[in-house]
């Protein structure tokens, strides 16, 4: 029996993540769980997997939570301390670090601090921090298993050893992406994208953030970065290619030229079961893939032209030191000022350049330089948002 702390517990990973421990209960049990505001999914959590402690974002959201979850033998808490303190809990034995953006930093590193098994959905904290993150990940001995499908597939397609994945022989890592939901738009039509629009993806369901960040390739240009950190390799030996089916989730390509790959219907159980289930593999409810039904496969290289934030992240890969953080977190301004109508679609790429390219790039010695960097990248973006000044 494996206890399971969950950071998102009410976003979609999240969720994912509940079906398979309640598939499972002889498995797996909900020992730990945490949400930022959304009370009334909470709530619904708390009463059917019963956990011990249940962190919020928030006084008043846990006071509510608390309210409508009398009765129940659980511990109501909020705050980082108490975030960071339920996943070091001992006992915990994995976390699933599915909290979205950079506030998931820092209770996944207290996780990996206490030895848990880390289940990385958090892209954003190896991106922030990769080197750091890494580093930690070598110092407690933790074994860490990437979530996102398309890191995932290629752990899937690495050699395994009792340790987990390691490349060997390996030429390159091909990055799947589906090109989301305006691959074929163009740059006069991608002027007037709505947020409607921009969050109804293809073939995923997800939360708002990812679902805009898939439509203007950042999504690709973060696991770009993720996956460099992930696999000891740089942007040059990873080749993002547009897979609109969303069949194959990524590829590794080896010296003799063989070419592994990961397939399976586009459902976020396959991954997350893998991970808490692994060295083994556990039933899901997905059903398996029918290719004679898929019939067909495409592939095609990514336009940077119409999607340059997949060049921003190499970029920012390159200059090193606080670059990929100021990426970060400029992007989520940029991805929040869009869903509240106040740029449009194409603004979001301008102002991740333009406060890149503005921004104090320096070494990231220690978690204080890569919080400095975020903060400062934050006020620079909402200033320049504020005066119109990055087109």
């Amino acid at each position: 029996m494996q206890g399971i702390c969950l950071l998102g517990a009410t976003g979609s990973i999240g969720q994912s993540t509940l079906d398979i421990i309640a598939q499972h209960p002889e498995k797996f049990t909900l020992v730990n769980a945490s949400a930022n505001e959304s009370v009334d999914k909470m709530a619904e959590i708390c009463r059917r997997f019963k956990p011990l402690r249940v962190v919020m974002g928030s006084q008043q959201a846990r006071d509510e939570l608390a309210y409508k979850c009398q009765g129940l033998a659980i511990s109501f808490e909020w705050g980082e301390e108490a975030l960071d303190s339920i996943a070091s809990d001992s006992a915990v034995d994995q976390v699933m670090a599915a909290i979205m953006g950079f506030a998931g930093l820092k209770p996944t590193l207290a996780g990996i601090r206490a030895g848990k098994r880390t289940l990385l959905a958090n892209k954003e904290s190896l991106v922030t921090a990769g080197k750091l993150f890494m580093d930690e990940v070598a110092r407690h001995d933790v074994m860490l298993l990437p979530i996102d499908s398309e890191h995932n597939a290629i752990y899937q397609s690495l050699p395994q050893t009792s340790h987990g994945a390691h490349q060997q022989d390996v030429s390159k890592i091909l990055l799947t992406a589906s090109g989301g939901p305006f691959r074929s738009w163009t740059l006069d039509e991608m002027k007037f994208v709505t947020p409607e629009q921009a969050c109804k993806h293809p073939n995923w369901s997800m939360g708002q953030k990812i679902s805009i960040d898939s439509a203007s390739l950042m999504n690709k240009g973060l696991e770009l970065i993720e996956a460099c950190w992930l696999f000891d390799v740089t942007p040059n030996q990873v080749d993002v290619v547009v897979h609109p089916e969303s069949i194959i989730h990524s590829m590794v390509s080896y010296l003799d030229g063989s070419v592994i790959a990961q397939m399976g219907n586009p459902d976020m159980k396959i991954p997350i079961a893998y991970g808490m289930s692994w060295p083994n593999r556990i039933e899901t409810s997905v059903p398996p893939l029918n290719l004679v039904d898929v019939a067909r496969l495409n592939f095609e290289s990514p336009d940077l032209m119409r999607f340059p934030n997949l060049k921003l992240a190499s970029d920012a890969w390159f200059m090193g030191g606080t670059a990929m953080a100021v990426l970060n977190a400029t992007n989520e301004i940029a991805v929040t000022a869009f869903l509240n109508r106040q740029i449009g679609f194409l603004d979001i790429a301008r102002l991740n350049e333009r406060v890149l390219m503005a921004a104090n790039i320096v070494a990231v010695n220690d978690l204080d330089d890569v919080f400095e960097a975020d903060r400062y990248s934050r006020q620079l973006a909402l200033g320049m948002i504020s005066s119109g000044n990055f087109s």
